[in-house]
């Protein structure tokens, strides 16, 4: 066909009612050149009995063992082909015509590379959800936000990011990439296991001089936490960690050393709320991630490549600290940055 092949691919572990109620929305998704694609991470539920007896226009993959969300999708996308990968969580509800507004705002621009839709919680539509929003951003100290939604502050939408605009890093709760892309950067790092990859793998992306974009002509709407609660120690520690290891890995050398040093001494900041909050299996998730990152070293650093770009000439970066802004200053809006 002549328009761009594109597959929509779910990675799913153990999430059957969560597939009961978002895949019947995504096998009406009106796109002329389309895969609908369910990825297992060895799930014990009969998930994919369900969706093999009830959908069977979608095809579905079963990995070997739970890969998580990184090594997943890694393993996965090596089995489909298709110009156009669109990485959709199980738990996000979408219209018909999501997909076309963002393929054609892509097809414009051979130089980008990778794409999100304005992400509205599904819950309540009125309002931005937390994992993408209106497209995601860093602060100088690579602390990753988004336009609609600073911290624990999500803002209501109402029309004020309606503007197609280069973004640092797109959700991958809902993230569109030329799958010549994805293999040019090499996919997602799987040693993150989840959290932050989608921020990682874009910025490599833009390493190599392609832009990311965000597109407020498709919508779709998130529940959030479907796999991962947000209240969970072990997702601190992954945040912490991973958020450390994209810095090392994606600065140049001198300007990494001493953003992590800035980093670290804010992470005890942290570290510290939580201690005198008495939340100490999260002050100990953040001791976790500060001793894995620092065991890893070598490791990450082997994974730095010759294309890191000054951190200054990116687009989507807040040249300031997002903490100061917020917890100081008390902006609560993005517009306020």
């Amino acid at each position: 066909m002549s328009v761009p092949s594109v597959a929509v691919v779910i990675l799913n572990w153990n999430g059957k009612a969560l597939l009961q109620q978002f895949l019947p929305g995504i096998v009406q998704s009106q796109y002329p050149n389309l895969q609908l694609i369910l990825g297992d991470n060895a799930s014990t539920d009969d998930s994919v009995a369900f969706v093999k007896a009830s959908y069977p226009q979608v095809k579905v993959i079963v990995n070997a063992h739970n890969y998580g969300f990184a090594e997943g999708y890694d393993k996965l996308l090596e089995q489909i082909e298709a110009d156009y990968y669109v990485l959709l969580n199980s738990d996000v509800e979408v219209p018909a015509n999501w997909i076309q507004p963002v393929i054609d705002a892509m097809e414009a621009d051979a130089g980008i590379a990778a794409a999100q839709p304005k992400i509205k919680w599904q819950k309540d539509k009125t309002q931005f959800e937390y994992a993408g929003a209106a497209g995601g951003y860093l602060d100088l100290y690579g602390y990753p936000f988004c336009r609609g939604r600073l911290f624990d502050t999500v803002e209501s939408d109402t029309g004020q990011y309606n503007n197609q605009q280069e973004i640092f890093w797109a959700s991958g709760a809902a993230l569109f990439i030329k799958s010549k892309c994805w293999r040019a950067a090499g996919g997602f790092d799987a040693d993150f296991f989840a959290h932050m990859e989608e921020i990682d793998l874009c910025w490599r992306l833009k390493n190599l001089g392609y832009k990311v974009i965000y597109c407020p002509d498709a919508e779709v709407y998130h529940l959030g936490g479907g796999t991962l609660n947000s209240n969970s120690p072990y997702k601190t520690y992954l945040n912490f960690r991973n958020n450390l290891v994209i810095m090392q890995k994606n600065l140049p050398l001198n300007d990494a050393y001493f953003r992590i040093f800035i980093r670290m001494s804010l992470d005890f900041i942290a570290w510290l709320h939580f201690l005198l909050q008495g939340k100490t299996q999260f002050a100990w998730a953040i001791n976790k991630a500060h001793y894995h990152f620092l065991l890893n070293l070598s490791k990450n650093g082997a994974k730095r490549t010759n294309r890191q770009i000054s951190f200054q000439q990116h687009t989507g970066l807040y040249p300031y600290s997002i903490i100061w802004a917020y917890f100081i200053k008390k902006i609560r809006f993005f517009t306020q940055l």
